[in-house]
């Protein structure tokens, strides 16, 4: 794990005013991977964008999902196995460690883990496509 996603759930677990002033802090590039990198400059570029407008009127979003790595979730993951559930995780993720994939798919009776050794946090959306297709494909209980 990079260390500002470190720093980050660190303040996260000190509670909401320590992360808000946490996320204040210059983002840390090293909580990406090459492979990251490459992907936000080609095939996913327009994803800036789409963080971009989300951090547009505060950092809330960022927030809540923060807080939920070190908190109760106010339900039991298991409950979320009463429908098909995939996990795609990056091996090399710096920003949410894949142990973090491997734990939720323990918590979650018959979840589909997959973890791409050579992935990183943003990387493993280049997978999109064939995640989709196990979409579709579980959808219809194939």
């Amino acid at each position: 794990m990079a260390a500002g996603g470190r720093a980050e759930l660190e303040a996260a677990a000190a509670g909401p005013a320590a992360l808000v002033l946490q996320l204040e802090q210059e983002w840390d590039p090293e909580g990406f991977t090459p492979e990251d990198h490459a992907a936000l400059a080609g095939p996913w570029q327009w994803f800036d964008g789409v963080v971009k407008a989300a951090l547009e009127h505060g950092p809330d979003g960022m927030v809540d999902d923060d807080l939920a790595y070190v908190r109760e979730w106010g339900f039991d993951a298991a409950d979320a196995g009463r429908t098909p559930v995939l996990i795609a995780h990056g091996g090399k993720d710096r920003v949410v460690p894949y142990t973090h994939g491997e734990w939720l798919g323990r918590s979650v009776p018959g979840a589909d883990v997959r973890v791409f050794p050579e992935d990183g946090h943003i990387s493993v959306l280049t997978r999109a496509e064939a995640l989709l297709d196990w979409l579709v494909g579980a959808s219809r209980g194939v």
